[in-house]
């Protein structure tokens, strides 16, 4: 079994632009590549877990997608970075097309993205991290059993100042992505 750092891509990664529907709005934030080779180089799985309910809401297809998630992997790759698996939802439990309108045990704070995630890449997701800019995703760690770390980028500070409408409380909060990674590397050598 090994430990990863799960992370949410819109907010984290990538400027939280409303909706990422195609490659080209894709907008790396300077730092992620490096935070995500400081998870590379400590053994961690760097897995990335998104609520996509753009496709639900018929915004971008499954395969528009798939191919914002190709330069999402290119871009990383050219500073070194590796992301191990990307997990999504896209489902919305009220709104779109009927075939993605549905309660999921994959939208996020549910943990079906994470149990799937430890099944398929033996995870110990007690030893694990779940990165994210929202209340969500902090709600998230705690229901799959992991460590929330809530970043300010996003939608982070927003939530931050709204500590009332948390479910959970994060076991650490940081600037950006790279300053979370550095906070979980230092829990996990000390």
């Amino acid at each position: 079994m090994t430990s990863a750092v799960f992370i949410d891509r819109d907010g984290c990664i990538n400027e939280d632009i409303g909706y990422v529907s195609r490659p080209a709005d894709l907008a790396i934030y300077p730092s992620a590549a490096e935070a995500i080779r400081l998870v590379n180089e400590s053994g961690m799985k760097a897995i990335v877990i998104t609520n996509q309910s753009g496709i639900a809401r018929g915004i971008y297809s499954e395969n528009t997608l798939r191919l914002i998630h190709e330069r999402l992997r290119h871009e990383l790759a050219e500073q070194g970075a590796r992301v191990d698996a990307i997990y999504y939802c896209p489902h919305h439990p009220r709104i779109g097309d009927a075939r993605y309108r549905r309660l999921c045990d994959c939208r996020k704070p549910q943990p079906g993205m994470l149990l799937r995630a430890a099944r398929e890449h033996a995870v110990e997701l007690s030893e694990s991290f779940v990165i994210g800019d929202k209340a969500s995703d902090v709600n998230l760690a705690t229901n799959a059993g992991a460590r929330g770390v809530l970043v300010l980028t996003g939608y982070g500070r927003e939530t931050y100042q709204n500590p009332e409408s948390w479910p959970c409380k994060p076991a650490f909060v940081a600037e950006d992505l790279l300053g979370a990674v550095r906070l979980i590397l230092d829990t996990t050598r000390s």
